[in-house]
């Protein structure tokens, strides 16, 4: 596990770029992609590059339930406003909020994941240690599943809703072992809030209750912190 300190979202944005150009040369093929005020300034600086990623495939973690793909707060729209819409891709993917069949959807979810095997996923962190939506708890060997938020991720979100009633209080979400089976994963944390967390990820003991910790395990993970998010290590 590789550790990366930088000034800000802007310098770590520049970083987590230059990783992925450089993967690229290797010819990969699918990025896993994430949402939220994280990856915001990665995505901007994906978009204001002169690289070309219509030849690439995107595989989204996670959705809300309950929304479609044109409401403005669904990831979907999300991805479209910061990426799809300003540097196309060949494919991409994203779970589907209105899916009748949770088990169905779920399988088909990991259908795809199987048929297009992740060569670098970006990654967040929430508050309590969750990657993803999978909350504190979460088999290390999940798959997709439709998941209960918790208070404080619901509480999190609400930032971006006008009223903390009207956050979704499920999700489907990449599990914690599909997240595992990525060849690279970058995690990128900011700020004062995230200190915690990223300490239990790189420090603390791997367990289920800090979900981010799975990653001291995979063989290739590089985070990205401020000095902020990285102040307790």
């Amino acid at each position: 596990m590789k550790v990366i300190k930088v000034t800000d979202q802007f310098e770590g944005a520049k970083v987590a770029f230059d990783m992925i150009q450089e993967a690229m040369k290797q010819d990969i093929k699918t990025l896993g992609l994430a949402t939220g005020s994280t990856p915001e300034a990665l995505y901007k600086e994906m978009v204001e590059s002169d690289v070309d990623f219509s030849h690439m495939t995107s595989v989204n973690l996670d959705e809300y339930v309950g929304l479609g793909a044109d409401d403005p707060q669904s990831y979907h729209y999300f991805m479209r406003e910061h990426l799809f819409n300003k540097k196309p891709f060949k494919e991409t993917f994203l779970p589907n909020g209105l899916a009748t069949d949770a088990k169905k959807e779920c399988e088909r979810y990991d259908a795809i994941l199987e048929s297009h095997p992740i060569d670098i996923q970006i990654l967040g962190i929430g508050e309590n240690g969750h990657i993803g939506f999978n909350e504190p708890g979460s088999s290390f060997d999940g798959k997709t599943s439709e998941v209960n938020l918790t208070e404080s991720t619901i509480e999190a979100n609400s930032r971006n809703f006008s009223d903390i009633s009207e956050v979704p209080t499920k999700a489907y979400s990449m599990g914690i072992g599909s997240i595992m089976q990525a060849n690279k994963i970058i995690l990128l944390a900011y700020g004062t809030k995230k200190a915690e967390a990223i300490y239990q990820t790189i420090k603390g003991p791997i367990t289920e209750l800090v979900p981010a910790s799975a990653l001291q395990v995979h063989p290739d993970v590089t985070i990205i912190v401020d000095e902020e998010a990285g102040s307790k290590l």
